[in-house]
């Protein structure tokens, strides 16, 4: 077959036969956002550029290397959206939420975009699952989001999943940490990437998570943050701990996780599986109680996690977490020919009003061509209108599993349709 083009490097098409598990997933992603009552927020796909310019960090990998980015013809610079959070921060800000009931609970299920090399479980497109909290500076918070994301791989049945939690401190404690990594860091200047020379100095911290091998490999003895932690932070670190084992949430302290974009401070955590190769992280995130004040003159805390779905689906499909879809339609109206059409069209559209999965022919096929088309659909059930069935009312209904034919009431069908267990 010959094609005008394909679609593009690191974007995928979700077919019919795959899209149940997208489903699947969004709709318990749903539920448990209402156990925890958060509520959905929805935001452009894409904003100003400034806005990620100025909230995940102008020399962060995101805004240097990976945002799409064009100027618009009214010669304003776009960029279509790397992550959830600062779309998200926006919104209540500008739409002056943070006037409401204190703590703002939200989710969102959107699509991000970053220019980045396509590998298992990462895309130039990709799908995010992200919750925000607004309004709060309790640790309680932390570890309720952290509880949440919990529950999610707790109610899918996932295993080999791990927490790990770190804090990253305050400006205050912070700015001595920085102090010593940067004269550790530079006794191997030398042997440093280009990209961690220059964050040596704008960010030390952000060679900690650089992934050059060699750069990780020094990184390996270098200053942990939790030794520099304030008295509050350590206390809020220390609280945390103790919350989520008396919630029974088992987890390892990383004094390497400093997360990859530049808001966060306090807490942070990830979510990690060994099933799905080097992309490992399956949920991320922490606290970022400065970004309002770096987007406006309001100050108000926040904290939320994202979850990319591409690596959920891709863990439940190797643990098998999937089950086959329901056969779909479950009944195919057959008709004898094109005379018996319309009461074949009356007959589904009454079963579709009943909420029943039901299909009939709108392509002119002879009954054998019919009943073929019905076992590859699936159909789990056929009947066939014909002049004894108009008259009568009564038909065979064949079941295309067993072959077991019975005659019903095709007045009443829908009444032995609704007592399967095919209908939806």
């Amino acid at each position: 077959m010959k094609l005008i083009t394909n679609a593009p490097r690191g974007t995928s098409d979700i077919l019919p036969s795959e899209t149940y598990k997208w489903q699947y997933v969004e709709k318990l992603l749903r539920k448990i956002s209402t156990n925890f009552n958060f509520k959905e927020i929805r935001f452009p796909t894409f904003e100003h550029s400034e806005l990620f310019n100025r909230a995940v960090g102008d020399e962060t990998d995101v805004v240097q290397k990976e945002m799409y980015t064009f100027f618009d013809k009214g010669d304003r610079s776009i960029s279509l959206r790397p992550e959830g959070t600062a779309s998200s921060m926006r919104s209540i800000l500008q739409n002056g939420l943070y006037g409401n009931a204190l703590p703002i609970k939200v989710y969102y299920l959107i699509n991000c975009f970053r220019y980045e090399k396509p590998q298992a479980g990462r895309f130039r497109e990709f799908h995010q699952f992200g919750i925000e909290v607004y309004g709060t500076e309790k640790i309680t918070a932390d570890v309720e989001i952290i509880s949440f994301a919990q529950s999610i791989f707790d109610t899918i049945g996932l295993e080999g999943i791990t927490l790990e939690i770190n804090s990253i401190g305050c400006k205050e404690c912070r700015a001595d940490y920085h102090k010593a990594l940067k004269i550790y860091f530079e006794k191997y200047s030398d042997k440093l990437c280009n990209t961690c020379l220059d964050r040596l100095v704008k960010n030390p911290m952000r060679i900690l998570d650089c992934k050059c091998p060699t750069c990780k490999e020094i990184a390996i003895s270098a200053p942990k943050i939790t030794d520099y932690l304030c008295e509050n932070c350590n206390a809020d670190f220390e609280k945390a701990k103790e919350y989520l084992k008396t919630l029974n949430i088992k987890f390892t302290v990383n004094p390497s996780i400093v997360r990859g974009l530049d808001y966060y401070n306090g807490l942070v955590f990830e979510f990690i599986s060994s099933d799905i190769g080097a992309q490992g992280t399956v949920a991320g995130g922490g606290r970022y109680n400065g970004l309002s004040k770096e987007l406006s003159d309001i100050e108000i805390s926040g904290l939320g996690f994202a979850m990319g779905l591409e690596r959920l689906i891709l863990l439940m499909e190797k643990q098998n977490k999937f089950t086959t879809p329901d056969k779909s339609p479950t009944i195919f109206i057959a008709s004898l020919n094109d005379k018996y059409l319309e009461y074949a069209l009356l007959l589904t559209s009454k079963l579709r009003k009943c909420n029943i999965s039901a299909e009939c022919d709108i392509n002119d096929r002879t009954l054998k061509a019919q009943m073929k088309y019905a076992n590859k659909i699936g159909a789990e059930y056929v009947v066939v209108i014909g002049d004894n069935e108009v008259e009568s009312g009564i038909a065979d209904i064949k079941n295309m599993n067993t072959g077991e034919v019975k005659k019903f009431k095709l007045e009443n069908l829908e009444v032995f349709l609704s007592n399967t267990t095919l209908k939806i």
